[in-house]
């Protein structure tokens, strides 16, 4: 069975060759501002799966966010060296979510898609972000981007909709894994057949207290 253009782009994109691209295009990349609008996607089948196409009302920004976690003021009052809390602070969301609404404050008028790695250096880590303009008319024509247009999807990014928002909420698919959303979800059903509820719910204690003696 023959694979398509784009299976053979994802091999090249994972090819040490292509690395080494990356890497020399990273230095030109730190010289750039942190949001670069691009003519085209850099990695095409990614942009695709997201759901680019090449027509009007359709932006591809890169982004860069900094790496690292975040640091808190020394406190003034006394405490141990293990409640400073001024290391080991880091943001509650992934660096590729950070990114998509960095792309969204530059361009208000337009949706995030969607978005998808492109490189890390020591500092830095790049994302490209897949924007879309609702209110286009191509946009609008597209039977695959009208849900664009219900009110519920607006400001998307901001509401963790997007694929990112929704792994960092722990929404993602997963196969079961433990600590995952499925798993807390079979637990609790197993729990449930096994009538095994909390103490504190007070319709269980209800509905299971027997009167001493009968």
């Amino acid at each position: 069975m023959a694979l398509s253009m784009y299976s053979y782009i994802s091999k090249t994109w994972q090819s040490d060759n292509w690395k080494n691209v990356i890497k020399a295009r990273m230095i030109e990349w730190r010289d750039d501002n942190s949001i670069v609008r691009l003519a085209k996607p850099t990695r095409l089948d990614r942009a695709r799966e997201i759901g680019y196409k090449a027509k009007q009302g359709f932006t591809v920004v890169r982004v860069r966010v900094s790496r690292g976690g975040s640091d808190k003021l020394r406190p003034n009052s006394g405490r141990r060296p293990k409640r400073m809390g001024v290391y080991g602070y880091s943001p509650s969301k992934g660096y590729r979510w950070i990114a998509e609404e960095k792309a969204a404050r530059k361009f208000p008028n337009l949706e995030v898609l969607g978005s998808y790695y492109v490189g890390e250096d020591g500092l830095y880590k790049y994302y490209e972000i897949i924007l879309v303009d609702p209110n286009h008319p191509v946009i609008k024509a597209d039977k695959d981007l009208k849900w664009l247009q219900n009110s519920s999807n607006h400001r998307r990014v901001f509401r963790g909709l997007t694929s990112a928002g929704k792994k960092a909420r722990g929404l993602s698919k997963s196969r079961g894994l433990k600590y995952t959303i499925n798993h807390k979800n079979s637990k609790k059903q197993k729990e449930r057949e096994l009538k095994k509820r909390h103490e504190a719910n007070k319709y269980y204690r209800l509905q299971n207290y027997k009167i001493p003696g009968k």
